[in-house]
């Protein structure tokens, strides 16, 4: 196959592909079009920071390239930077790196993609399950309790989930449970309507 020059300078320099080891999430990515897939590795510490990503992939090169730009992106930035894995900075991440890409390669792309977002919701899913409080755990990105959100939404008189983010980090990270925190502030704005 014969990929564009910014594909081409990639692949000759990928830093990001191979194992990791200790990681604290993985996920995998697939391209139904091909049957290819991307697995990301990242080891995240526990102030937030991730410390390494890494992929493996026997997809194309467009899926490699993908894979790199993306781990290469993510490595030493804070959860609370990722805001969400939000799609249009991802695009515009991988655009910058890439280029455009013909629409036969969104598949691709998409695979690595998926395959970022899924090692970051396995991450939240162990952190979940190694979380031992009383209370439930809303944010496993900064450890945020259910308790500590309602008490700042009652005590500051929080409205949105911007604010409560500004407050307690809360919903900065991967942005798994920003719908969470709405329910939280709907329930509370309902129950002072109520009063």
């Amino acid at each position: 196959m014969v990929y564009p020059e910014s594909i081409r300078i990639k692949l000759a320099n990928l830093t990001r592909c191979r194992e990791l080891q200790n990681s604290n999430g993985e996920g995998v990515g697939v391209n139904l079009s091909c049957g290819s897939t991307v697995r990301f590795f990242l080891r995240i510490d526990d102030d937030g920071r991730i410390a390494d990503a890494a992929f493996r992939s026997n997809g194309c090169g467009h899926s490699r390239a993908a894979a790199d730009v993306l781990a290469e992106w993510v490595t030493n930035k804070q959860l609370i930077d990722l805001h969400g894995l939000n799609a249009a900075e991802i695009d515009v991440v991988l655009q910058s790196e890439l280029g455009d890409l013909a629409d036969e390669h969104n598949a691709c792309v998409a695979a690595a993609t998926s395959a970022l977002k899924v090692a970051f919701a396995n991450y939240r899913a162990m952190r979940c399950e190694e979380f031992h409080g009383e209370k439930a755990l809303i944010c496993t990105c900064f450890g945020v309790t259910e308790e500590k959100i309602e008490d700042l939404i009652a005590t500051s008189h929080l409205t949105s989930v911007g604010q409560v983010t500004a407050a307690c980090n809360a919903g900065s990270g991967c942005g798994s449970c920003r719908m969470l925190i709405q329910e939280m502030l709907d329930a509370s704005h309902d129950h002072e309507a109520v009063l």
